[in-house]
């Protein structure tokens, strides 16, 4: 067994959770796993995948089946369901941060339909407030280049939103938004483009938390929830108070200041528990160890489902290697 291939035992939790054809010889699906892990963990391409994988058009072929079916995303519900099982699955508190991936010039150039472009310029358009500016001020019909580049740059901007990618000083990024138990173990991902804010996030990835138990609906309902300064806003503490969750996250500055100078229509001041708030670096710990895995740490995936796929695969045998033995 390679360094980093899955144990027997881990095997038989994984194995029947995997879809194969009706028909057709059956493949080896535990080799292809490993390959997909292996791809991941060295961020290598996949035409250099070890021989001892096999052909890799084969493992290629049946990480983007299982990508697009959302294999990756019920595997890792199904781990955090069994280690409720044993008991080691908690909610006491969850932690909520954000991390960027550079996105390396290999995930340029995903193939869109052109219904689906048109489509996302449209949104595009719609997003940035844009009006049809099809003729001057003095009546004059526009430059055709003029009008050609803008039609470029408005398709570059839907190719870019279509996968998720942002600009920033670095280039071209990626942004996971995380929540984490007090492991150091994912719970739910949302992947944006790089350029988006943390606090818009808060509640799309809570909401995207569920510990399926025994018996009974999945809990979806943390007691605590701890994040940064950069969540800190009426709108997300209104959103926890409405689910009956207890904050713990600090005030900005500013907004003490202002809360201060509109006198008691600024309403009561807003607190946290600071022991509680200590905890909160168990995120950023996961985030460490989900960029233990180069194919995490840098995005080489055309496709937002692919590398979603990759962040669901690492989270899921973070959580499997905490609740069995490995070497």
């Amino acid at each position: 067994m390679a360094r980093g291939d899955l144990t027997d035992e881990q095997w038989a939790l994984i194995e029947p959770h995997l879809p194969i054809a009706a028909v057709g010889p059956i493949p080896d699906l535990r080799k292809h796993f490993n390959a997909v892990m292996w791809r991941f963990r060295t961020g290598s391409p996949w035409r250099d995948l070890p021989t001892e994988f096999g052909p890799w058009q084969s493992a290629y072929d049946r990480f983007r089946i299982w990508a697009t079916r959302g294999v990756f995303q019920d595997l890792m519900q199904t781990v955090i369901a069994e280690a409720a099982a044993r008991g080691q699955a908690d909610l006491g508190l969850v932690s909520v941060d954000s991390a960027t991936a550079r996105a390396h010039h290999h995930t340029a150039g995903m193939a869109l339909d052109p219904e689906q472009l048109a489509a996302l310029e449209m949104a595009v358009e719609a997003e940035k407030g844009a009006r049809a500016r099809g003729r001057t001020q003095d009546g004059q019909a526009e430059d055709e280049a003029r009008v050609e580049r803008r039609r470029v740059r408005r398709r570059h901007r839907a190719r870019l939103k279509a996968a998720e990618l942002g600009r920033s000083r670095g280039g071209l990024t990626s942004k996971i938004h995380v929540a984490a138990d007090r492991r150091c173990r994912p719970l739910a991902f949302v992947l944006t483009p790089g350029q988006a804010g943390d606090s818009p996030q808060f509640a799309p990835v809570l909401e995207r938390v569920k510990v399926r138990g025994p018996i009974g609906r999945p809990r979806t309902r943390p007691e605590a929830v701890a994040a940064d300064k950069a969540y800190s806003s009426r709108r997300n503490r209104r959103y926890l108070r409405r689910r009956g969750i207890r904050a713990v996250i600090p005030e900005k500055v500013d907004q003490a200041a202002n809360r201060k100078k509109r006198g008691s229509a600024g309403g009561r001041p807003v607190s946290h528990d600071a022991p509680l708030y200590k905890e909160r670096n168990t995120v950023e710990r996961c985030i460490n160890r989900l960029r233990n895995w180069r194919g995490i740490a840098t995005r080489y995936d055309k496709t937002p489902e692919s590398y979603e796929a990759g962040l669901h695969l690492c989270g899921a045998m973070l959580w499997l290697r905490s609740i069995t033995p490995h070497p």
